[in-house]
């Protein structure tokens, strides 16, 4: 873990990142973590209405990589309230953070829908308070769609990639995703399930139930968990 930085231009860019992305880097004596929050809706190629909240997707990339690759930072904590979005937009995002080597912890507040389910599971412990709820449907597009096989297919396997990846980072099986993005009987115009807090983690989907703080116990002890490997990776290297 490194020492807090007293470089000014490196304070300027925090305070920068707090203002226009809603992310903040945190020092402590239990490490560093970076927040990140994905709120409102994600935007994708088009630019949304400037009175929306969204999350841009070509600010969040790179600022994913800095993290990843940055000595100043241990962990990412990423802060959930979105309403979904774009779905190549979304499925970027959570790639990019699930490929991650650093400890990743996601907390879903108010409301992780859509898109927003396979960022919810992509890091490597997932955490929802009581009262957040996540919205499972089938993949579906705005505007002009062309009514011929090949977009139904390509619907499908988009969904199909959707399903992937979700039941590949969480412990919920295929068929009971399956099941929740199609059903019928919960809600009034639409297929699909609302699904809160508790039933998110008995079905495997979420982790576990928490707040922050269960949240950042849980990142506490996975850098604690990762700097405890690394020296020992260091110390088999070391010369005699």
């Amino acid at each position: 873990m490194q020492g807090e930085s007293k470089n000014p231009d490196l304070m300027e860019q925090n305070r920068e990142q707090l203002v226009e992305l809603g992310s903040d880097l945190t020092k402590g004596k239990n490490g560093n973590i970076y927040t990140l929050t994905i709120i409102g809706q994600i935007e994708g190629h088009q630019i949304l209405p400037e009175t929306s909240k969204t999350t841009k997707y070509e600010h969040v990339l790179p600022l994913l990589a800095g993290i990843e690759e940055s000595d100043e930072i241990d962990g990412l904590l990423l802060l959930l309230n979105t309403v979904g979005g774009d779905i190549e937009a979304g499925l970027a995002i959570a790639e990019l953070i699930a490929g991650m080597k650093k400890p990743t912890v996601s907390l879903v507040l108010g409301g992780g829908h859509s898109i927003g389910v396979p960022l919810a599971v992509c890091t490597k412990q997932s955490f929802i308070v009581p009262t957040a709820s996540m919205t499972i449907h089938p993949v579906r597009m705005t505007g002009l769609v062309v009514g011929s096989p090949q977009t139904f297919r390509y619907f499908n396997r988009i969904q199909e990639q959707i399903v992937d990846f979700v039941t590949a980072n969480s412990k919920i099986s295929r068929e009971a995703f399956e099941g929740y993005m199609m059903a019928t009987g919960e809600m009034a115009t639409d297929v699909g399930t609302i699904v809160y807090g508790k039933e998110a983690v008995a079905s495997g989907l979420i982790d576990r139930l928490g707040g922050l703080q269960d949240a950042l116990e849980c990142l506490h002890r996975m850098i604690e968990q990762d700097a405890s490997q690394k020296e020992a990776r260091e110390g088999d290297v070391a010369p005699s």
